[in-house]
């Protein structure tokens, strides 16, 4: 075997592998820092041994037991045994042995590294960025590009995330009870931000970003997997599969967006909506689970004109209790004016006018725009359309924004 090929199989496997590597050296050192050093030591080794020696029979495994052995060298040079029994409750007799171990022992480590991941200690983009980097395996660089920031904020911001977790003092650990649930919900809203900021780029010149949705759809299932009686975590998984499923249909060839009653339905993944509905019959009454509810609606609907917007409009009602909010209101109001008529939602849309959270917000002007288009006041809606071209950050949307506004002033609806 060549260098090269060496090369690419380490780092296909390491891609695959790393978060697992991480988390089961995690339950050794204690510190998710020196935990992935040491997995990119076990790296190291591999672009050096395996050249000669060529790629092991389970090359994962082998990673996995190299990092183990170094970080219980580490541990045996930086400390006694007697300070660590003091310190730990047991002795480095009890760590288990640096072999191949089985995929479901490290499954359990790998829940302890999500958990600890996306601690509530850490803001928001800071678990994001850690979470992408250890659990979704990308780069500095890579998670710089999806969220339109600099290398050096992203490595800044997951070195902080990391001394944070070690000044902390938090333990690698699933929490149980009251603190179980808030770390969960920290857990889940990691994952749906990711998927979200995939699903509909903020800003930049592409809509959609698919490897992050590829890795937040990714870490749902682990999690549907590792956590099979935690009814939200499906309604979730639910969600994002459902989501995820009209991917192909969201873009035309070009990259430009294409809106739900223009979608070719044909280009929904059924395989991916069988899966939604699949992980929906597991969900609970959450707020994840409803919106699954909601996409479940809208996959089950084989034209836009079959969609039940009565049922949609409904749940918005229930998902608006769930977690009050202005966009969820927003969404509301879209759902009531295609159950009940543009006039209705023109009238909940311009309750949110003055809401604080909707300024700068440019679906306002956007949802706005349409529902005057509907009632046929086109110069009101092209105004409304080229305030939310101006307010987008996204290229993808204010062309089409401004296609749209042209577009209703030639007698279109």
């Amino acid at each position: 075997m060549t260098e090269r090929e060496a090369a690419g199989a380490v780092e296909a496997v390491f891609r695959i592998e790393s978060a697992r590597i991480i988390a089961a050296v995690t339950r050794i050192v204690r510190d998710v820092g020196i935990a992935e050093e040491l997995a990119q030591d076990a790296l190291v080794a591999a672009l050096e041994q395996w050249p000669r020696e060529g790629v092991p029979e389970r090359p994962g495994a082998w990673l996995t037991a190299t990092a183990k052995h170094r970080a219980v060298d580490l541990v045996r040079r930086r400390e006694t045994y007697a300070r660590k029994l003091a310190e730990m409750g047991r002795s480095l007799a009890d760590v288990p042995a640096p072999e191949p171990t089985e995929p479901d022992d490290i499954d359990d480590d790998l829940l302890r590294l999500i958990f600890t991941a996306c601690h509530p200690v850490l803001s928001a983009p800071s678990r994001i960025a850690l979470t992408l980097r250890l659990l979704g395996g990308l780069t500095t660089p890579e998670i710089a590009r999806a969220f339109l920031t600099t290398e050096p904020a992203v490595a800044q911001r997951i070195v902080r995330a990391k001394r944070t977790l070690a000044r902390a003092g938090v333990p690698f650990e699933v929490p149980s009870g009251a603190d179980r649930a808030q770390r969960l919900s920290s857990v889940l809203e990691v994952v749906y931000l990711i998927f979200n900021e995939g699903y509909s780029a903020t800003a930049g010149d592409d809509l959609l970003r698919p490897q992050l949705c590829e890795d937040a759809l990714r870490l749902a299932r682990v999690l549907a997997g590792l956590m099979p009686a935690e009814p939200e975590v499906h309604g979730l998984t639910a969600l994002l599969e459902l989501q995820a499923s009209r991917t192909a249909a969201r873009t035309g060839p070009d990259g430009r967006p294409v809106l739900l009653a223009e979608q070719n339905r044909a280009r929904w993944d059924r395989l991916l909506i069988r899966r939604g509905f699949a992980a929906l019959q597991r969900a609970g009454t959450g707020s994840y689970s409803v919106q699954a509810a909601i996409a479940a609606c809208h996959a089950k609907a084989v034209r836009y004109e079959d969609t039940d917007w009565a049922t949609i409009a409904a749940l918005y009602g229930r998902l608006l209790v769930l977690t009050p909010s202005p966009v969820v209101a927003l969404n509301r109001a879209v759902a009531v004016s295609m159950a009940e008529g543009p006039a209705a939602g023109l009238e909940l849309v311009d309750a949110l006018a003055t809401e604080p959270a909707l300024r700068g917000y440019h679906l306002l002007p956007s949802v706005r725009g349409d529902l005057l288009a509907r009632l046929g006041r086109a110069a009101e809606a092209r105004a409304e359309f080229e305030r939310a071209a101006e307010l987008t950050r996204n290229e993808r949307e204010r062309e089409l924004l401004r296609e749209r506004a042209a577009w209703v002033m030639e007698g279109g609806v």
